[in-house]
């Protein structure tokens, strides 16, 4: 990401970078992920709330009630050999052939397919040309802000879903990614 922004003549705009794995990168000074970085900034944080008599949990719940909860769950679903290469295959192309209309109970409004370079909106069909890297990746935005993510694992043989569901809090949060998991095993035939 750094070397594109670098390419780009973009260095300065780059603020923070996380992963699903808890790396942390701050600023364009480091290369790598670095937990010192990430501990720096917290305690900075801490001390700038307690000033204002808050504490990061405090902001956390004030961020959570103007904002939503937004619960992000992986799940992952190995698949073995060739055949099971051939089954992953089989599920993106059948999500490419036929796009889900609703997942849960909230409607597909644009899929992101990174293999094609497009986005859709799926209620009007206008097409935007995607201009990030190729990959085998459907992304799906429903509406009241939740998505789903499929793709298979570069490095396993595996199919990794990503859910992002939005609540008014964390309970009905994972009440909502439970829904969302199911209808995605369900739409997908694993689970």
């Amino acid at each position: 990401m750094i070397t594109n922004l670098e390419q780009t003549g973009e260095e300065k705009r780059y603020v923070l970078g996380m992963e699903e794995s808890y790396g942390y990168l701050s600023g364009t000074h480091a290369r790598d992920k670095d937990a010192v970085v990430a501990s720096a900034l917290i305690c900075e944080m801490a001390a700038f709330y307690k000033k204002q008599g808050k504490t990061l949990v405090d902001v956390m719940n004030d961020l959570y009630k103007e904002h939503g909860m937004y619960l992000n769950t992986l799940l992952n679903f190995g698949f073995e050999g060739a055949e099971g290469m051939e089954k992953m295959n089989g599920m993106m192309m059948s999500l490419r052939e036929n796009t889900p209309k609703t997942i849960g109970e909230f409607n597909v409004v644009r899929v992101l397919d990174y293999k094609t370079s497009r986005s859709t909106e799926v209620e009007t069909g206008i097409m935007k040309q995607i201009s990030l890297p190729k990959s085998n990746v459907l992304e799906y935005h429903l509406s009241s802000d939740n998505s789903v993510i499929v793709r298979p694992s570069g490095t396993e043989p595996k199919i990794k879903i990503y859910i992002t569901a939005r609540a008014d809090n964390r309970k009905n949060a994972e009440k909502l990614t439970k829904k969302l998991t199911t209808d995605i095993e369900k739409i997908l035939e694993i689970g």
